[in-house]
């Protein structure tokens, strides 16, 4: 077994065990800030284009996706008061650990996208699917997410125009350099990030 699915199952049953009070607060939480279950089941493209179904805190109202587009700007009314706040301190990705488990996701690594992103792809950039998706990457860090989308543009046609094409280009930028410190690294920024918007929250 290669060490880098070594490390992956070790550390997320080590987080879903450490932190297993956490997520069951947050459950709590969602279904009381709005009815509806605590869990969002995103259809993502994995390693070679494989599709899964990615793990997440639900953030919007029951039934979003048929009332609004599958990109969401920062202002958009589908998403729920508890929500913005687990979207910021990336508490909604927890439940992504259980993917890291299951073998679908490692912890460090392009973020997954939708099939209908991945069409989009062009040769180069398909490249991020010779590996599997991470929980937290680069991008993720970089504030490079859907939530920096202005206010006015179209969610989705910004997304495709704007930031996917820079969220892939920092993905093909890491994976040339990646190694075990630079993920080390990114983990570490990672919990500092979630640490320090829990603390200013």
């Amino acid at each position: 077994m290669p060490m880098r699915r070594v490390v992956d199952i070790l550390v997320s049953a080590l987080i879903l065990v450490l932190l297993a009070p956490l997520l069951a607060l947050v459950a709590m939480a969602v279904t009381v800030d709005s009815h509806g279950g605590p869990l969002y089941f995103a259809e993502r493209c994995g390693l070679l284009g494989r599709r899964f179904r990615m793990w997440k805190f639900r953030t919007m109202i029951p039934n979003a996706s048929k009332l609004g587009p599958a990109i969401t700007g920062p202002r958009d009314s589908r998403i729920t008061r508890l929500g913005r706040f687990l979207r910021a301190s990336k508490i909604d990705e927890l439940p992504q650990f259980i993917n890291v488990l299951a073998g679908d996701m490692t912890l460090v690594g392009p973020r997954p996208e939708t099939p209908a992103m991945v069409a989009l792809y062009t040769l180069e950039q398909r490249r991020v699917l010779d590996v599997k998706p991470g929980v937290t990457g680069r991008v993720q860090l970089s504030g490079e997410e859907s939530e920096t989308i202005p206010a006015g543009a179209e969610p989705e046609q910004y997304y495709v125009t704007h930031l996917m094409p820079n969220k892939l280009r920092s993905d093909l930028d890491y994976l040339a350099v990646r190694n075990s410190w630079s993920d080390a690294r990114i983990v570490l920024a990672t919990v500092g990030f979630v640490f320090k918007t829990l603390v200013h929250r």
